[in-house]
């Protein structure tokens, strides 16, 4: 993901990083070399003539295109933003959770049982991150958590969910062992649980996509009426057809592209969500929380950083 500071209007115009218009910029010479095709059957420079000379079905087929493109657009924010949110929980509920085995525990843990528990909680930011982007998880999880644990973890389908239940049976074996009272196993558990709700929604935006037929009808009439909308446009703006069918097309192929990397909040477009730095804010504020330095800033180029 690409995230910038507040630019000025002027800088906004000129902003490259982080805007589609990159991956849109061979469709959009497609539209102009079409744009010119019909410029030049208009002015009998071909011996084809191909003269769509009214505006209203374009401007029908346009309203509703764009009311389609608005209901595609709210619908791929409203996964990014509950995205968003249940990463904004997962940091809330990690909180919580080291609050808890720092300050519960009738009798002082150790620092190794502390360790374990911090450790664990660390890692899952890390395992989800890579659970949902089908990465491999290994370099990670090997740096936050013992062999023995490590190796228990790697070898489940399920990473997070795993990482999960070691957490439970911490809890378990401290409560039996009286360093934790009923009491504070319940508010362990609320949060643990807590946990899983974020596991779970997330896997469920992750596994279930926007029905493709949706997408695929919009997809289509976003191109066929980018199309032929200079065949429409010629015999009314003649010579400033090109312009103004490239700047059309942008505006609806750019919500398009836009919708699309949204519906997939969990990848590596620079729309999408700053995982990597997500997850670093989560470890960095439970080491903030233990009184541990804070690990390394997020990469950053220029003015901008880079997730």
């Amino acid at each position: 993901m690409i995230i910038r500071p507040h630019l000025h209007w002027f800088r906004m115009l000129l902003a490259w990083h982080g805007s589609v218009l990159p991956q849109l910029l061979p469709r959009l010479f497609l539209i102009f070399g079409i744009s010119i095709v019909a410029l030049a059957a208009h002015d009998h420079l071909l011996p084809v003539s191909l003269n769509l000379n009214t505006t209203a079905p374009f401007s029908l087929v346009g309203i509703a295109l764009a009311v389609f493109l608005g209901f595609r657009n709210n619908a791929s924010y409203d996964r990014w933003w509950e995205a968003r949110k249940l990463w904004g929980q997962l940091l809330n509920e990690s909180r919580s959770l080291t609050r808890q085995v720092l300050t519960l525990p009738s009798r002082e843990l150790s620092k190794e049982d502390a360790a374990e528990f911090l450790a664990m909680l660390s890692a899952l930011p890390h395992a989800l991150r890579h659970q949902l982007r089908k990465t491999d998880p290994r370099e990670d999880l090997a740096a936050r958590l013992p062999d023995a644990l490590f190796e228990r973890v790697i070898a489940a389908r399920y990473k997070p969910a795993t990482l999960m239940l070691c957490l439970g049976e911490w809890v378990r074996r401290h409560a039996r062992a009286g360093a934790l009272d009923p009491m504070a196993v319940l508010a362990f558990d609320r949060n643990l649980n807590g946990l899983s709700d974020v596991i779970g929604g997330c896997e469920r935006i992750a596994s279930t996509p926007l029905p493709f037929a949706y997408s695929v009808m919009i997809h289509r009439t976003v191109y066929f009426f980018c199309a032929s909308l200079p065949f429409g446009l010629v015999d009314s703006i003649g010579v400033f057809t090109p312009v103004f069918a490239v700047f059309v097309a942008y505006t609806f192929m750019a919500h398009e592209a836009i919708a699309s990397q949204l519906e997939e909040p969990f990848g590596t477009d620079d729309n999408d969500l700053a995982l990597n730095t997500m997850s670093v804010v989560i470890e960095d504020a439970l080491r903030d929380l233990c009184g541990e330095p804070p690990l390394a800033s997020p990469q950053r180029a220029e003015n901008y950083l880079i997730d």
